[in-house]
């Protein structure tokens, strides 16, 4: 069996930059064993697969290198690239997830794909994990947390970009994985993610993760509209509106690869 396969740098206008993720459109759900084997060759942050059901909405799943993932922004915006390029005539697209419902994506005229992601916002904790404090070089100004992550704060860039992890430590954490942040320089706010429980040391763009970060730094600064820059190797830009009951997040993508998958029906 041949599947399509194709790979997009997300969040960035330009090749090499932003975050990798493979897409995979199909007729019918594989085996969740077989995409996770997928997902493993892939051996990208994420991989995501879509069936269009029979009301033209794609259900769409996310798998790591390591485990399925309940929700993906930068394969999302990923997915919808492929989409828009596939079919010219498209303006908006549904995407159906168990874990978010549906997300609703548009193509914009400055080329950007703008996706309406539900709020989920970071509340502060009563006891941070020990974990936490070992896991991360220095020591951050406050800690919250959403259903995703756990949000270090700290109070100016260089600390978001000095910061190093321990992996083992932060692995203690799971399900939750940690995103560190602070107000930017040059952008509204940065941010780096790290996932070792889930995916890999440290992801190059989290388009997910900005369903939190973009209400908690709309609040501290004021403003509905942001600048979010993921401040990694690769890097990426995300332009941010926080909504009452959901965030707006954008972005552009660039295509690296399109082949095929020789695939068999269960996995050796």
């Amino acid at each position: 069996m041949q599947l399509s396969i194709y790979q997009v740098d997300a969040f960035t206008n330009t090749l090499f930059k932003g975050n990798p993720a493979a897409v995979v459109p199909l007729q019918q759900w594989l085996g969740a064993e077989v995409m996770q084997s997928i997902a493993a060759e892939n051996n990208q942050s994420e991989t995501a697969f879509l069936v269009q059901g029979d009301d033209g909405r794609y259900a769409i799943r996310w798998f790591s290198p390591l485990t399925e993932i309940d929700f993906c922004g930068h394969a999302t915006l990923a997915s919808a690239f492929i989409l828009f390029r596939l079919q010219p005539e498209l303006a908006e697209i549904t995407f159906s997830a168990d874990a978010v419902g549906d997300l609703q994506v548009s193509r914009e005229l400055d080329g950007r794909i703008s996706m309406r992601f539900p709020r989920l916002d970071p509340a502060p904790v009563e006891e941070v994990p020990a974990a936490l404090l070992s896991g991360l070089s220095l020591t951050p100004l406050r800690v919250l947390a959403n259903r995703q992550a756990w949000f270090a704060v700290y109070d100016d860039e260089q600390s978001v970009l000095q910061v190093q992890q321990d992996p083992a430590q932060l692995k203690l954490l799971a399900p939750r994985d940690v995103v560190v942040t602070a107000p930017g320089s040059q952008s509204d706010f940065v941010s780096r993610y790290f996932w070792p429980a889930n995916g890999g040391l440290e992801d190059m763009v989290t388009g997910s993760i900005h369903a939190g970060l973009a209400p908690y730094w709309s609040a501290q600064l004021g403003k509905a509209e942001l600048l979010a820059i993921q401040a990694s190797s690769r890097g990426g830009r995300l332009d941010c509106v926080v909504h009452d009951d959901h965030v707006q997040i954008s972005g552009h993508a660039v295509l690296y690869l399109e082949g095929l998958i020789n695939c068999p029906e269960s996995p050796h």
